[in-house]
């Protein structure tokens, strides 16, 4: 007997996924690959092996990185705080957490750069007090990453946090278990792959993120050029091959980086007994 559904309509749903995934995934970046084997070998090495190429990858990942780690630690604190709390406002600032998904990143990159300068409300209260410039340097990639990441790493984690059985944390402290250990041994070790899942979104977003960078990171050549804008750059000067090579080595990268992270999660889900 053929073997049943119980919801119908398994081809047709089925032939539309690999469709979709054919002409929004597949095929644009198949020709990326396409489009670089245009280069000769030698073309293509010296392309994504300029200074200014380089400078402009160890910007991107060295920013991201920076802005997702940042981001994981303030979205878990929040997270916490919105399952764990009930104060005035809540349902408040928790709409406000999505604000950057809706808002347009252009709009927020001008926003930053305005309150950031150095004659800005916040950056010239850094630049007085403390000595420190955010906007037009790297330092402004990192706040405007922070911003757009920040919610991702918060919608991953507080669902977990929700279904978090209390009855755990009352069994250890039932046995003597101070609350220092409680969250060390029974809460982080459970929560640490969404976390990590968190800390991976927050950091793919960084890499490929353009619009609200541009403005705040004052694209200084060799300080804080970022990957995309060296690809919008050969674009302008109609270099396609060259603008594919860079965008060919930058998926390449980013997609070794996402392996590692995820065998990361799944070992880590092993270890705790999740999988």
């Amino acid at each position: 007997m053929r073997k049943s559904y119980i919801m119908p309509g398994f081809k047709p749903t089925l032939g539309f996924t690999l469709v979709y995934l054919c002409l929004i995934v597949l095929i644009p970046l198949s020709t990326l690959f396409f489009k670089s084997m245009e280069l000769s070998a030698e073309d293509f090495f010296n392309i994504i092996t300029h200074k200014r190429v380089v400078a402009s990858f160890r910007v991107s990942f060295t920013t991201a990185l920076v802005a997702a780690s940042i981001a994981s630690i303030f979205g878990f604190i929040i997270a916490w705080t919105f399952v764990r709390y009930s104060f005035p406002g809540k349902r408040l600032l928790d709409a406000l957490i999505d604000l950057p998904f809706a808002l347009p990143t252009a709009v927020a990159g001008i926003v930053l750069a305005t309150i950031y300068q150095p004659n800005g409300l916040i950056g010239q209260w850094l630049m007085q007090g403390f000595g420190v410039q955010v906007a037009y340097k790297p330092l402004g990639i990192v706040v405007a990453l922070i911003f757009i990441s920040l919610p991702f790493v918060v919608r991953t984690v507080e669902p977990v946090l929700q279904e978090f059985d209390s009855s755990m944390e009352e069994a250890a402290a039932s046995l003597g278990a101070s609350r220092l250990q409680v969250f060390v041994k029974i809460i982080f070790p459970n929560i640490f792959p969404a976390l990590l899942t968190g800390f991976a979104l927050a950091f793919a977003r960084g890499i490929g993120e353009y619009g609200s960078v541009i403005f705040i990171a004052g694209n200084l050549p060799y300080v804080s050029e970022i990957v995309p804008l060296m690809i919008v750059t050969r674009l302008e000067q109609y270099d396609i091959p060259g603008a594919t090579a860079i965008a060919l080595t930058m998926l390449l990268i980013s997609f070794v980086m996402l392996l590692v992270i995820n065998l990361l999660q799944l070992w880590v889900r092993k270890r705790s007994g999740q999988l």
